[in-house]
C-alpha cells in the first residue's frame, strides 16, 4: 500500500547497490534531523547464510557510530516479494537497534524497510510504524539532497572527550582467578562516577573552531538531566539567551558564520572539547582534617594496573543545550567504551591489554 503523506529525504551520497543478494546495509538517521532522513549507510560485517549475527553487529555498530546517528532501518538487496523482503528488513533493524539501546520496548518504533533490485538497483522504500503491526506502507516520494554536507554541518558540530585512566586493581595472589570480577567492579565504580554530582564537565572550544576567544564552562553532574529523551530534547535558537550555564547552545562554541562551501565538511567542522574531572575543591560549610582510612588485606595481594584511553566523538546540532550534549551523548559514549573495553581485556587481564583502534565514517556510505 502507498503511503502519499510521507517522504524518504537520503542526505548522503546515492547509495551505493551491490549484486549480492544476501547484502544488507543498515539506514543511519539522526534524532536531530526531520524522520525518515537517511544521512549515511553502514554495511553489514557480521553476518552468516542465515542472516546478521546481531550480539557481534551490535558491538561493532557501537563501536562504529557516533553518538547523535541511529540506525533507522535497514537495506535488503533482493528479487523475491518486495513487502516480505522489507519486512525483513524492518526486523532485522528493530532487532539491532533493541541490542544498541538494551532495551525489549523501542521509544521510537517507525522503522525503514529499504528493498534493492541487484540488477537495476532500483530501491522501493517501506515504512512500520509499529512492532505490531502487519502493514508496510511504500512510501513516495523519495528525493536525495543536493549538498548532504552542508545539511549535516551548516547547524552541526562534534563533540569530542578524551579520557586517559589508569585502573588499580588489586586480587588475592592465591586466588587469580578472582581478578576478572574485581575487574569489572572497578568498571562498575568509574561508570558510576560520570553521574556523580561532584564531577565536573570542563567545555571548551577547540582552537581551530574559535576565531574569537570564548571562556571555557564548567558544568557539574548534579547539572545534568539524564531522564529527557534525545528526540524530546528543546532544541534552542539562537535568540534564546539563557544566563545558566547548563542552558549555553553548543553554539557558544562554535564559529558564528561559515561563509564558503568548504567549511561545511566534516574535516572542518566545529569541535567542541570536553573533560571530565573530579572535583575535590569545593568550599564545604565545615571545615575538618583530611581523613585516611586503612583496610589492611587478609592474604598476599598483588596489584594490577589497567591503563587505557577512552576517546569519545559524538555529532549534535549546535541547538542542543550544553547540559542535554553531555547527558544524553558525551556520558553514554564513555560508557559504551568502557564496556568494550571491559570485554576486550577481561581474557587478557594477567597477561597483556589489548589495544583498540576505532574506525568512524560521519556521513557517506560504509
Amino acid at each position: 500500500m502507498e503511503k502519499n503523506t510521507r517522504s524518504i529525504q537520503i542526505e548522503c551520497p546515492k547509495l551505493l547497490i551491490s549484486r549480492n543478494e544476501s547484502d544488507l546495509q543498515w539506514l543511519i538517521g539522526s534524532p536531530f534531523f526531520p524522520p525518515l532522513t537517511i544521512i549515511s549507510t553502514f554495511r553489514c560485517i557480521h553476518s552468516n547464510s542465515s542472516g546478521p549475527d546481531f550480539p557481534k553487529e551490535s558491538e561493532e555498530i557501537r563501536t562504529l557510530l557516533l553518538k547523535g546517528f541511529d540506525v533507522i532501518g535497514a537495506l535488503i538487496v533482493g528479487k523475491s516479494d518486495p513487502e516480505k523482503t522489507a519486512a525483513r528488513a524492518v526486523e532485522a533493524a528493530r532487532k539491532l537497534k533493541k541490542l544498541l539501546t538494551g532495551t525489549t520496548k523501542l521509544e521510537n518504533e517507525e522503522t525503514i524497510g529499504a528493498v534493492a533490485d541487484p540488477d537495476t538497483g532500483d530501491i522501493r522504500f517501506f515504512l512500520s510504524e509499529t512492532e505490531s503491526s502487519t502493514n508496510f506502507e511504500l512510501v513516495n516520494p523519495v528525493s536525495y539532497g543536493d549538498n548532504p554536507e552542508k545539511f549535516v554541518w551548516e547547524s552541526g558540530c562534534l563533540l569530542l572527550c578524551q579520557l586517559p585512566i589508569k585502573l588499580p586493581v588489586c586480587y588475592p595472589a592465591n586466588k587469580p582467578s578472582d581478578v576478572e570480577s574485581i575487574f569489572s567492579r572497578a568498571i562498575e565504580a568509574v561508570i558510576a562516577k560520570f553521574k556523580d554530582p561532584n564531577v565536573v564537565y570542563l567545555v571548551k572550544a577547540s582552537n581551530r573552531a574559535s576565531l574569537d576567544v570564548v571562556q571555557p564552562v564548567i558544568l557539574r553532574g548534579s547539572e545534568l538531566d539524564f531522564d529527557a529523551a534525545v528526540a524530546n530534547i528543546e532544541l534552542l535558537d539562537e535568540a534564546a539567551q539563557n544566563s545558566e550555564k547548563k542552558l549555553l547552545r553548543c553554539a557558544h562554541f562554535c564559529l558564528k558564520s561559515k561563509s564558503t562551501s568548504q567549511l561545511l565538511s566534516a574535516e572542518n567542522a566545529d569541535i567542541i572539547q570536553i573533560s571530565v574531572l573530579l572535583n575535590r575543591s569545593e568550599k564545604s560549610p565545615k571545615c575538618s582534617a583530611p581523613a585516611v582510612e586503612y583496610f589492611p588485606a587478609m592474604d598476599e595481594t598483588r596489584l594490577l594496573i589497567v591503563d587505557f584511553k577512552l576517546e569519545v566523538l559524538c555529532y549534535a546540532v549546535q541547538g542542543i543545550p550544553l547540559m542535554h550534549a553531555i547527558s544524553k551523548l558525551i556520558i553514554p559514549g564513555l560508557i559504551d567504551q568502557l564496556i568494550s573495553m571491559k570485554k576486550m581485556n577481561l581474557p587478557y587481564l594477567l597477561t597483556q591489554h589489548p589495544e583498540v583502534t576505532f574506525y568512524i565514517s560521519l556521513v557517506g556510505s560504509l
